[in-house]
């Protein structure tokens, strides 16, 4: 069963802010870079004085040719006021067929994320659990999506430096 629509909205908007970030000096100054590890960039933020810590990379590899495509990022998010730990979300950077799921796949393992808009998710914070864990014992997460237009495509996420991202995040915005 797909998550609530609010933790859906909070991924879009933080993927969103993360665009407006080179847009805006202002947002810009708010978000704080706990680390660069690897592939992969740790940050955080305050959200209505709360603190929201995320990871993120782009991938090493993509195969599928999308016009004017977008960003691509994998994520990894903590909130720790809401008792939210690793949500894991994708950003294709294009719109996603209606009604498909984006597959993921660690070390052989595949999930089926739900799609909105350029957006995909796990389906449930165990999934997302489950998935974290094996990102720490990988090499490499594959993503396959299908785009709008019907083009396939498939990003290949490098996890060098991803225990040490996490680990950033995990005591930056520690469990209350």
């Amino acid at each position: 069963m797909p998550r609530p629509l609010p933790h859906r909205a909070m991924a879009v908007a933080l993927t969103a802010w993360i665009a407006l970030a080179g847009a805006s000096g202002a947002f810009a100054q708010e978000v704080k870079v706990l680390g660069t590890f690897g592939k992969w960039i740790a940050q955080t933020y305050k959200e209505n004085g709360q603190p929201v810590c995320f990871m993120s990379a782009k991938p090493g590899t993509t195969e599928g040719i999308v016009k004017a495509r977008g960003e691509v990022l994998i994520m990894v998010t903590h909130r720790p006021a809401e008792q939210a730990f690793d949500v894991l979300s994708v950003v294709a950077g294009y719109q996603y067929q209606p009604d498909s799921d984006a597959g993921l796949t660690v070390n052989g393992t595949r999930f089926n994320l739900f799609t909105n808009g350029e957006r995909a998710w796990a389906r449930d914070a165990q999934t997302d659990k489950t998935i974290v864990q094996l990102l720490i014992n990988s090499n490499a997460a594959t993503v396959r999506g299908i785009s709008s237009r019907g083009t396939v495509t498939t990003d290949i996420f490098p996890l060098s430096g991803f225990t040490a991202a996490h680990k950033s995040i995990s005591d930056t915005c520690k469990k209350l």
